[in-house]
């Protein structure tokens, strides 16, 4: 092409076409399990816009979101519109990853519509002397055809020009603007003028020209319904114009020059295509075919966290045997049989089903075992309406017929016992926690030793996927495993598994057990080479046992004290509520967030409302903060009032309930594979959420207490995130501090502003405290003001202030921003791999959110590391000192044990002693310990 060559664009409506090829074509799934009929679509579409050359220059446009500037002229712009289909969702990346490995400009504008970005490319083409073609059958692009600017069905092939939009309008495309304010879209939520369609439309365009000579001419028409609504919702209309009108001022942020079209590098388009699976795709482009390579014809690792991320360590391809059938295991005989033969192998994978999701109270129903890919088993023990083989007597036919016949709990682990303590033999689990507790409380050993594949999984992926089996069998097998639901049912006519036919639990049950060894076979392998398996072997996998002991402890309660805080917590709640009603000027629902929108919005009139899709207004705790901190007294009383409901309904009723009847001590569940950063969370209750420095969380905790005889210890590591901080981005000033034990918040407030430690202010170490803090969550000028109670500028002083003093701090925050984006995740100091999806984002709310957890992770999840270091090390050391205490929970940076009075003092020291030895930093640890008779005084 010569420099003088006119320029044809096409322009790709990447957005819309997604959907339409979402809907046009049948289901397809990569080989990862992830669906892909639309990127198929998509694929196939830009390889013959390639292959055919039809234009100089190529970029395909998407929406970077769906608030834009038409959401601030009208706050129901787009407000009905549905979620994408769940099996859409996950294709709204993949089709800018195609986009990337064609080699063409994918491009999007924050607060900017795709349709828009079109509108601004097509004017600069055509004002140049060029033509550009529009790939898309969107209506909305319509009103865009004009000498120089066509329009092309993606899926149908065929050209949309004038006489199209005619057919489609009743009038010409430089009409179709006034057509779409007059009916309105109720897609998009455009309200246009109710009761006039696209035929009224078009006939009163026809008849005056425009829809101002419209609106002008409505009072002149004769009486009728279309008149009134004319006259009545004329500014609805000219509004609807305003919103349907194509910005062609926008902005363009690739110049022309960067769009034209290049042949794409075809080693990246092929290992590309291959790991989709578009097999067909890359012989019909003649390009070399890697999926071998890659392995993808049987397995492909997830897809990276963004288009730049490489991909991790792809595990081998699992072994192809088929999933099922698996045999039902009803007698002793056949049970010694599976056993003998796991044996041989030296590894068994194992599940159990229950007859609850708690499995401190879960009675067992049945136990599932896999010796080999397709080589699964299911062994019935309690489902309802089959016989126990030791009811029946001989003439019922054990022997001959033992079909619809079941084992007995006891006898089925008296055989399954020496299997679970052989050392010879691993065993596999899901999850294993939950099967280590199940299986125990039935009478079984505690299984040992074990590998778990959510663990070994996370180890490897934490934040990149979820850890579920169901996901990593997608992800990794590319298989779907039978749901619990298509088993049990769902809703109002689930079924307790205990009823479910023996036939069908065996094909759902024996499958997992399947699925589960497949995940051993093909993650397993991976840890090495993702650098993951110290962690694994030397954290995750011994904590499994460390937090089932843990669970099984459980921590007493006060449940008299508890009763009496709830009465306490009802009546200040309804002091409060006399408060808010006198604040608000009438009674209502406080607990009605739409009453409340409808008070503090419609009725007072405060600024800053915001409506939701539902058409009520907002009024989650960021709308009533920001309103409190404009000075606005019911705001910050609302705020109060659920903070208070909160701890009534979450803590002091529920943890009444949640008390066992006869210990009345409670029993939170550790989630060990939830979070990116590697830290721990808890349910039932949630022991994370206990607020720590107010009042009412203080009396929560104090209904925490020991059992009698016993005390309370609790260990808290101090300041471990500064100090992490502090190593990590090496900062002489801050290690200095923490050696000579200063006060590290006096020490910087000294730093920054230049004052002498002695006789600090206590208003300016709370600034240097809340910068401290808020530096290691990326907090904004404008969070710090709000926080401090200044303005935003003086914030930002404060902030510049922090970095010129500490300027390895923001190295350290450069250095991890540009490890997220070159690798997709961060690294703890002790190797964790922390991921961070969005860092790649080309939306820059998501990309900032992502880039604040690229800075937080290594020092949260270092945190996380250490002090699970402590924890896998400190039941021996309990138990080699002869000390009569025990680990009861895990919050944060702190551990709670409970120990024998008298013997606190020993206790304490070798759990300084070990906790603070948990780690070899350039900053010593610290951990300060109390005792009380509860929670609180012992924190």
């Amino acid at each position: 092409m010569s420099d003088d060559a006119p320029i044809h664009l096409i322009l790709v409506d990447g957005s819309g076409f997604i959907f339409r090829a979402f809907h046009a074509l049948p289901p397809m799934t990569a080989p990862d399990g992830t669906p892909v009929n639309a990127v198929f679509g998509f694929t196939n579409m830009l390889a013959r816009l390639l292959r055919d050359h039809v234009g100089t220059h190529l970029a395909v446009i998407f929406d970077a979101g769906r608030l834009t500037f038409r959401n601030e002229l009208y706050d129901q712009y787009k407000a009905h519109r549905p979620e994408p289909p769940e099996d859409l969702r996950p294709q709204f990346a993949l089709v800018r990853d195609a986009t990337a490995a064609f080699g063409v400009p994918g491009i999007e504008e924050a607060g900017w519509e795709a349709d828009d970005l079109i509108a601004a490319y097509a004017r600069r083409v055509t004002d140049a002397g060029g033509r550009c073609t529009i790939v898309s059958s969107d209506k909305d692009l319509m009103q865009l055809i004009r000498p120089g600017v066509e329009m092309q069905d993606p899926i149908r092939q065929k050209p949309i020009g004038p006489a199209e939009v005619e057919a489609k309008f009743g009038v010409t495309p430089d009409k179709v603007i006034d057509v779409q304010a007059l009916i309105g879209d109720s897609v998009d939520n455009v309200p246009g003028v109710p009761g006039i369609g696209p035929k009224t439309a078009s006939a009163l365009i026809a008849e005056f020209g425009s829809l101002d000579a419209i609106l002008d001419a409505a009072p002149a028409m004769k009486a009728s319904k279309r008149r009134d609504n004319l006259i009545e919702h004329a500014e609805r209309a000219r509004l609807s114009r305003e919103l349907v009108t194509l910005r062609e001022d926008a902005p363009c942020p690739l110049p022309l020059e960067e769009l034209v079209c290049r042949a794409p590098d075809e080693a990246q388009l092929s290992g590309w295509l291959a790991r989709m699976g578009f097999r067909s795709l890359v012989h019909r482009m003649g390009l070399k075919d890697t999926a071998a390579a890659v392995g993808v014809a049987s397995h492909a690792a997830p897809p990276a966290a963004h288009a730049d991320a490489p991909p991790a360590e792809a595990p081998p391809p699992p072994d192809r045997a088929p999933f099922g059938p698996y045999e039902t295991v009803r007698t002793a005989e056949a049970l010694e049989s599976w056993v003998a033969e796991a044996r041989r192998v030296g590894f068994c994978a194992v599940d159990t089903e229950t007859d609850g999701l708690d499995p401190l109270h879960a009675g067992l129903v049945g136990i599932s075992l896999a010796v080999a890919p397709g080589r699964s088993c299911y062994i019935p023990l309690a489902h309802e309406g089959a016989p126990a083989q030791a009811q029946l007597l001989p003439e019922d036919g054990v022997d001959e017929d033992p079909v619809g016949l079941q084992l007995p709990v006891a006898a089925a682990l008296e055989i399954l016992g020496p299997l679970f303590v052989d050392p010879a033999v691993l065993k596999i689990f899901q999850n294993a926690k939950f099967d280590l507790l199940v299986l125990t409380r039935a009478g079984a050993p505690q299984p040992t030793p074990i590998d778990d594949t959510m663990l070994i999984a996370y180890a490897q992926y934490a934040g990149r996927h979820g850890q579920g089996m169901d996901e990593l069998s997608r992800l990794y097998l590319g298989h779907t495993p039978i749901s619990y639901d298509e088993v049990t049912g769902t809703g109002r006519n689930r079924i307790p598994f205990a009823r479910v036919d023996v036939a069908r639990a065996t094909a759902y049950a024996a499958e997992d057990t399947d699925v589960t060894l497949r995940l051993w076979l093909a993650l397993h392998p991976t840890l090495r080479p993702n650098r993951a398996l110290a962690l694994y072997e030397e954290l995750e996998r011994p904590l499994v046992a460390v937090l089932a002991d843990m669970e099984r402890a459980g921590i007493a309660v006060d449940v008299t004290e508890l009763r009496r805080l709830s009465a306490d917590f009802a009546a200040r709640m309804g002091e409060m509520e006399g408060e808010i009603h006198r604040l608000a000027g009438r009674s209502f629902n406080v607990g009605s967030p739409k009453q409340l929108g409808e008070i503090l919005f419609d009725e007072m009139g405060l600024a800053g409302g915001k409506r939701m899709k539902s058409g009520a207004w907002g009024t989650d705790s960021s709308v009533l903060q920001d309103l409190a901190d404009q000075g606005h007294e019911l705001p910050g009383r609302i705020l109060a009032w659920r903070q208070l409901a909160k701890l009534k309904s979450t803590y002091a009723d529920a943890l009444v309930g949640q008390a066992d009847p006869g210990t009345e001590r409670v029993h939170t569940s550790f989630q060990m594979a939830i979070t990116s950063t590697g830290r721990l969370s808890s349910n039932e209750p949630n022991l994370q959420n206990i607020p720590i420095r107010t009042e009412e969380g203080g009396r929560i905790r104090r209904a925490f207490v020991a059992a009698p005889g016993y005390l309370l210890l609790s260990a808290d590591y101090s300041q471990i995130e500064l100090r992490l901080l502090a190593h990590v981005a090496k900062i002489p000033a801050l290690r200095e501090a923490f050696a000579l034990g200063q006060d590290i918040h006096a020490r910087t407030a000294s730093e920054v502003f230049g004052l002498p430690i002695e006789g600090m202010d206590p208003l300016t170490r709370r600034r240097a405290k809340a910068i401290n803090f808020g530096i290691i969550y990326g907090i904004s000028a404008f969070g710090l003001g709000r926080q401090l109670g200044i303005p935003p500028g003086e914030a930002r002083s404060y902030i510049d202030a922090y970095f010129a003093r500490y300027p390895e701090i923001r190295d350290y925050m450069d250095r991890m921003k540009e490890e997220a984006k070159a690798n997709g995740y961060v690294t703890t100091p002790f190797g964790r791999r922390c991921w961070v999806p969005g860092i790649g984002d080309r939306n820059a709310a998501r990309r900032a959110y992502a880039e604040r957890q690229a800075i937080n992770a290594p020092l949260q999840g270092g945190a996380a590391d250490i002090i699970k270091r402590a924890m896998v090390r400190l039941p021996h050391a309990l138990a080699n000192a002869g000390l009569d205490g025990r680990l009861l929970l895990q919050v944060h940076d702190e551990l709670v044990f409970e120990v024998r009075q008298g013997q606190e003092a020993d206790l304490s020291a070798l759990v300084k002693q070990i906790m603070e030895s948990a780690a070899d930093l350039s900053v010593k640890l610290v951990v300060e310990t109390g005792t009380g008779t509860n929670w609180a005084d012992a924190h």
